[in-house]
């Protein structure tokens, strides 16, 4: 049977656990050597990897009766060159739609839970069986799609990073993070862990932990007795990102006056870095695919022009 259309579809896929054991080890025998020596269950590293691939081919199958059909890993994404009118397909976890949406441009992207009995996937939405319909809607403008809101590091020196859910900027290792902090109007020198940035669609993540540590300390420290609440978290389209500063250090040199705080178009967030080295930005939990920030460098955090699509 041949395809309906000739519109390009990329599927993006990952590495599972088994293939980074196989890797590492050499073998599925030697993998499963290391694991079963450790204590822990082969067999799930096993049912994850073949339930994935299975879900791929299926995939595959489904796409190909609906258009030219592209399959990257997500290691490739960074060189990747995505056609305009190209339709994306993410199969995998939330982290994999957060990290393709990031290197698109105005395409929309369709995530799909390829395992439903061993992840929830907020931005998984669909089911490889739910595929033939959901591209024949996209391809002819009748499905709904959610707009996200995406952050942008720029750099003195030209380089940019763009984040879906949230930056880290601070130290590559355990050490503390020096820099001028400068939004608003008001700057100041910092000592801290680090400085998180999250968007509307990272706020029920990182940036929700920080608040629940913040709100428990608060409520040890003043003795009252604080009932755990719901968070709202912020819509996706929202034209603001959050801040925040991990555990920053008030000395004769450095303050703890701007810890946490909106940003804006109008009022960007500025950095100054003051790390010899050792200083970076990086986003959506990609620690490999980072900026160096150290000293001299300046990183304007802001709204990047770029709109995430989410189909729905």
């Amino acid at each position: 049977m041949g395809r309906r259309t000739e519109n390009k579809i990329v599927v993006v896929i990952r590495r599972t656990r088994m293939d980074d054991l196989i890797s590492r080890f050499n073998t599925a025998d030697q993998a499963r050597f290391y694991v079963e020596h450790s204590g822990a269950d082969f067999s799930d590293y096993q049912s994850e990897d073949q339930n994935y691939k299975q879900a791929i081919k299926e995939a595959e199958i489904i796409l190909s009766q609906e258009g030219r059909v592209q399959v990257i890993d997500r290691l490739f994404l960074p060189n990747f060159i995505f056609g305009k009118n190209d339709t994306v397909v993410a199969i995998g976890q939330d982290g994999l739609v957060a990290n393709v949406l990031k290197y698109l441009d105005g395409q929309q992207l369709i995530g799909v839970n390829p395992d439903t009995e061993r992840w929830e996937g907020v931005l998984l939405p669909f089911m490889v069986e739910d595929l033939s319909l959901i591209v024949k809607e996209v391809f002819s403008k009748k499905r709904r799609v959610s707009e996200v809101t995406m952050a942008e590091a720029r750099l003195n020196n030209g380089e940019s990073l763009s984040a879906v859910n949230d930056f880290f900027i601070g130290p590559k290792t355990h050490t503390s993070a020096r820099y001028t902090i400068k939004i608003g109007g008001k700057t100041e020198q910092q000592s801290s862990s680090g400085i998180i940035v999250s968007t509307g669609l990272g706020s029920t993540g990182w940036l929700r932990s920080i608040l629940a540590g913040a709100t428990g300390i608060s409520s040890a420290l003043s003795g009252s007795s604080l009932k755990s609440r719901e968070k709202k978290s912020v819509a996706w389209d929202s034209e603001h990102l959050y801040f925040s500063v991990r555990e920053p250090w008030p000395s004769k040199t450095t303050g703890a006056g701007i810890t946490f705080g909106k940003i804006s178009q109008e009022k960007p967030l500025v950095l100054t870095s003051h790390m010899p080295e050792n200083g970076i930005i990086f986003s959506d939990g990609i620690e490999s695919d980072f900026l160096h920030f150290n000293s001299g460098t300046e990183a304007v955090i802001c709204i990047s022009r770029r709109k995430g699509y989410l189909v729905n």
